[in-house]
């Protein structure tokens, strides 16, 4: 996804400079993929539900660019947002198989004032759509309020996301589901740490989020 988004070079200096950012390393396309680039990296199981069943093959364009950067950086940690859960698993994954000695870290997903993830795909939302897409995080925490009450049957704290999100005339549910937070699949009844997942289109706008459920 290097190109996918515009890039606002002003305001990332700016941001970098006040976090106390001393270099960047920000390759082009065409240095990461010359002219007959043909290798790529594949995390199996871990991508084979939420996002990687409706958007196939990209995890392996994921894992692949990380592991190219991992090579050229060569950090001791990387740090990568809750938001995109399943993008984070897939990481530690390779890290752990492929014996990166990197501490891979997740960030905290960090929210409007009104309870939605921040992210760049927010700002392809119109001004109605925006007010709509609050239902996601108003889902997560219904379903929190029903596993802190004892509810452990993921079909019921999915159902009640999902009569949640439904009940929004502007929302379309891409998917919502309880998995196992290491290997993703899905999970009948919270036993252990467990995240509930979700990808709703607002518009052309997908938006993704999530909750841990924590024994």
């Amino acid at each position: 996804d290097f190109a996918a988004y515009p890039r606002d070079w002003d305001r990332d200096a700016r941001i970098m400079e006040s976090a106390g950012v001393d270099i960047v390393f920000a390759p082009s396309v065409e240095e990461m993929y010359p002219d007959g680039f043909q290798t790529t990296v594949a995390v199996s199981k871990v991508t084979q539900n939420l996002c990687g069943a409706s958007r196939p093959g990209h995890f392996e364009g994921v894992a692949t660019v990380v592991a190219k950067l991992f090579l050229c950086v060569k950090p001791h940690l990387a740090v990568f947002g809750e938001k995109d859960f399943q993008q984070l698993a897939v990481i530690k994954r390779m890290v752990r198989d492929l014996g990166f000695d990197i501490a891979v870290i997740g960030a905290p997903i960090i929210r409007e004032a009104d309870g939605l993830a921040m992210s760049s795909r927010n700002t392809y939302l119109n001004p109605d759509e925006r007010r709509a897409a609050v239902c996601l995080s108003r889902s997560l925490e219904t379903v929190q309020k029903l596993f802190g009450a004892g509810q452990r049957d993921a079909a019921i704290l999915v159902d009640a996301a999902r009569k949640l999100i439904s009940a929004e005339p502007l929302a379309r549910i891409d998917y919502i589901k309880i998995c196992d937070v290491e290997t993703l699949e899905d999970v009948r009844t919270v036993t252990a740490d467990a995240v509930l997942a979700l990808a709703v289109y607002f518009g052309k706008a997908r938006l993704i989020d999530n909750i841990v459920l924590r024994m």
